[in-house]
């Protein structure tokens, strides 16, 4: 039976700003304040689904989440109706009203953790949602992330679903972010590749000095464990602190992986050859054998490396054994990288084609084309057990572009979010999409 990746792309939500919350991911720090414009964001990630999609990839859509979250205000202290609620926290504490207004959801590639069939105990695919509890902006996130992940995926006969890990900080848990999978084929039995920037218990571990560590390797083992893994099939590695201190918050900032190919910058991992040689080791136990593409720091450093997003990108595979590199605009634009790209393609190597794609907003907030999708993969049987209206199609795409033009404004900026019409317009933005994508009753505000 045909297995494929999907990737699910986040919407981008109606109250999209730069609000700088993000502490450690450099992008965010350095945008913060400045006007963002919701539309365009959710439009430009709408065109990549497309263009993907035009190229035979199957692709799916994850819906946003409600916000201002004003649930959350009101466990903070914030009394009175909505509105006032909204007024209070913007008189009073401003940036959490900011944090509780994030569209942070947009990046569902920290949405969970998703294993495949071939990989489990019990043949389904598991997903575990990701607890995000290093920011609080992100913290908010899981308990939608779940309702939308079990509405999308509901048959049990396929799917098991898992809640976040307990929400403190020896379990930070960052999703599919620091996880990435390695096999010869999407079908076939593979190799998980948990990376994760601490141990939360054994202090033998170093850790970066400047910036937080987000992803525990407790929360890494923890995970493998929920999903049945076995041990000879799972490699945990740690992310180089030092990269870190740089401005490279997750895996995804440093690594890609598709197949038999890691893209990874020289110095991503702490004891580098080592990591390699297990991957290398279980792979050949699975008929796979490692292809790994290690850019030079001589050639790209990890700072153009983080401006650009080079490895935030897409690794895709296409029909003929190749594979495509979606990169974001950023990339064509840095000379260093763009020059290293065309060596790249004219190696002969796996990578022979690299799309760009204008992702201006979304970078601006610190997440490239690998932010904002979540693979899964899906034997035939299992994604047709998937919600189809959650698949794009041309005609899901036309709803989808005039949903975002009747509802999304074209300029957000920090006094807008204390504007009492912003919650009603997501709610009615939201109200419609659940019914485009018949997700039914997943957000508070429709069970209230």
């Amino acid at each position: 039976m045909k297995t494929r990746e999907v990737n699910f792309d986040g919407l981008v939500g109606p109250t999209h700003n730069y609000g700088g919350l993000s502490y450690g991911n450099v992008a965010s720090q350095n945008n913060g304040q400045l006007s963002s414009n919701p539309r365009e964001a959710a439009l430009q990630g709408l065109a990549k689904m497309k263009a993907l999609m035009d190229l035979g990839f199957t692709q799916g859509v994850i819906a946003p989440q409600e916000r201002p979250d004003v649930a959350s205000l009101r466990r903070l202290g914030f009394t009175g109706s909505d509105a006032q609620v909204i007024e209070k926290a913007a008189r009073q504490d401003m940036p959490l009203l900011a944090a509780s207004c994030s569209a942070s959801s947009m990046w569902v590639a920290n949405a969970a953790t998703v294993s495949p069939s071939a990989d489990t105990g019990d043949g389904r695919v598991h997903f575990t949602a990701a607890n995000l509890n290093c920011k609080y902006h992100r913290s908010l996130e899981h308990p939608t992330t779940s309702r939308l992940l079990q509405t999308m995926f509901s048959d049990p006969r396929h799917f098991a679903h898992h809640p976040a890990l307990p929400d403190v900080a020896q379990f930070g848990d960052e999703g599919a972010a620091n996880h990435s999978r390695l096999c010869r084929d999407h079908g076939q039995p593979g190799v998980e590749f948990f990376v994760y920037g601490r141990s939360a218990f054994d202090t033998r571990y170093p850790a970066p000095q400047r910036y937080p560590a987000r992803q525990t390797l407790e929360a890494s083992r923890a995970v493998a464990r929920l999903h049945g893994l076995s041990d000879d099939r799972v490699v945990f590695a740690q992310q180089n602190p030092a990269v870190i201190d740089q401005g490279v918050f997750h895996n995804d900032v440093i690594a890609v992986a598709n197949a038999q190919v890691l893209f990874h910058h020289e110095d991503a991992f702490l004891n580098g050859p080592a990591v390699l040689g297990e991957l290398q080791d279980k792979l050949a136990r699975v008929g796979a054998s490692l292809q790994a593409i290690a850019v030079p720091r001589a050639e790209v450093g990890v700072e153009d490396a983080v401006r650009s997003y080079l490895f935030n990108s897409q690794l895709l595979s296409r029909d003929d054994g190749s594979m495509l590199l979606v990169v974001p605009q950023e990339c064509q634009a840095n000379q260093k990288v763009w020059c290293y790209l065309q060596g790249l393609l004219a190696s002969g190597g796996p990578i022979r084609q690299v799309r760009v794609f204008d992702l201006k907003q979304s970078m601006r907030n610190g997440g490239g084309p690998a932010c904002l999708r979540l693979r899964v993969a899906l034997t035939e049987a299992e994604l047709a057990a998937v919600n189809p209206a959650v698949l794009l199609d041309d005609a899901l795409y036309q709803a989808l572009t005039g949903w975002v033009v009747r509802h999304y404004r074209d300029r957000m900026h920090e006094e807008d979010l204390a504007d009492p019409q912003l919650l009603i317009e997501c709610r009615t933005a939201l109200d419609e999409l659940t019914q485009i994508l018949k997700l039914g009753a997943v957000y508070p505000f429709q069970t209230d």
